[in-house]
């Protein structure tokens, strides 16, 4: 099936909202990884969704040019060609821009949208955008958010904003605060509700912040607190008349539990960002096939080597479905599994 339509895409979020259950957002920097995604979705009968990081992008343009904007566009077009023969509907979206980078990157993409898609009656190729304010004031970070919102509603996507701050490294970007900064506050959704209202000014989802970390973590070494996602939900829907108000999402689920995760989908995530544990399973069976096949990707000693074992496919079949592997298990701890529209 293809990428999802804005009308799909929307109600992707619904579906996940209604059933309780949330969609993998895979992180990706190539087409390999991309592909991995997708066949993991496939496997675990899925719909979900595939994104991409500043860092990402850049490195999609080629790690010598570093452009951002052509890197994200290239990958969008690379997934709607392909998306066609996978039998599941993915969204495609851009994951962390910061303050600093949304001039060169989200700001340039929405505009690039709307004079070459949009505004010739074609469908924008990226269903949704993430601005990453977590790291200004929060009311700077509403009143970008407003703008950007009258934007993505123009371009038919989704917003996506975060209100808090989520711990630890991302794409070269480390948030190091004062741990009660990681959760976020009813006051928080309260004024998010307020600056952007609840769906009537245009669709947004929410990263609110409970403990999350980004970067690699055992099970058990994080502290998340879920039950605050509730405690914003009650006090926003209280003030509004609306029950579960928000469309959450989780950052940061390296080192969560299952239970903690499947709390947060209960109380109103429906995406939760996946990279660094896909990251890992994308390069492990690169690492055992060089270890096993040490003097078939090698030409040691003068000889020839066996080309069977350093062609890329060969390593490259095996990350990919290692990768896929990892999303299913995603799909199955975020209960999306079975649930392709």
């Amino acid at each position: 099936m293809p990428v999802a339509t804005p009308e799909q895409f929307n109600e992707m979020i619904d579906r996940a909202k209604e059933g309780k259950f949330a969609y993998p957002a895979i992180n990706v920097s190539s087409s390999q990884t991309a592909i991995a995604a997708l066949q993991g979705f496939v496997e675990a009968e899925s719909d979900g969704i595939i994104q991409v990081s500043v860092g990402g992008a850049e490195y999609l343009s080629g790690s010598t040019v570093k452009n951002r904007v052509r890197g994200s566009i290239a990958l969008a077009k690379f997934i709607h060609e392909v998306a066609e023969d996978y039998n599941i509907t993915v969204g495609v979206h851009t994951d962390h821009c910061a303050k600093e980078n949304l001039p060169t990157w989200v700001e340039p993409l929405i505009e690039w949208e709307l004079n070459e898609r949009v505004n010739k009656g074609l469908n924008p190729l990226f269903t949704s955008h993430m601005w990453d304010g977590s790291a200004v004031p929060v009311d700077e970070n509403l009143e970008i958010a407003k703008r950007l919102l009258e934007k993505t509603v123009e371009a038919k996507k989704v917003l996506e904003i975060e209100v808090g701050v989520v711990g630890g490294e991302e794409d070269g970007y480390s948030a190091d605060v004062d741990e009660s900064k990681l959760f976020s506050t009813p006051e928080d959704g309260l004024k998010t509700a307020e600056a952007l209202g609840l769906g009537e000014n245009g669709r947004y989802i929410t990263a609110l912040t409970f403990g999350n970390v980004h970067g690699v973590y055992k099970p058990g070494n994080v502290r998340l607190t879920p039950s605050i996602l509730l405690d914003i939900q009650k006090a926003v829907g209280e003030k509004y008349g609306k029950d579960m108000p928000f469309d959450l999402v989780m950052h940061g689920g390296s080192g969560s539990t299952l239970e903690e995760i499947q709390e947060a989908v209960d109380n109103g995530v429906i995406k939760m960002n996946v990279d660094t544990d896909t990251q890992y399973a994308f390069s492990r069976p690169v690492a055992g096939h060089m270890l096993e096949n040490y003097e078939g990707v090698l030409k040691i000693d003068g000889e020839v080597g066996n080309k069977k074992m350093y062609d890329p496919r060969s390593w490259g079949k095996k990350a990919e479905a290692g990768m896929a592997k990892r999303v299913v298990e995603a799909c199955e701890n975020l209960r999306s599994a079975g649930h392709k529209m």
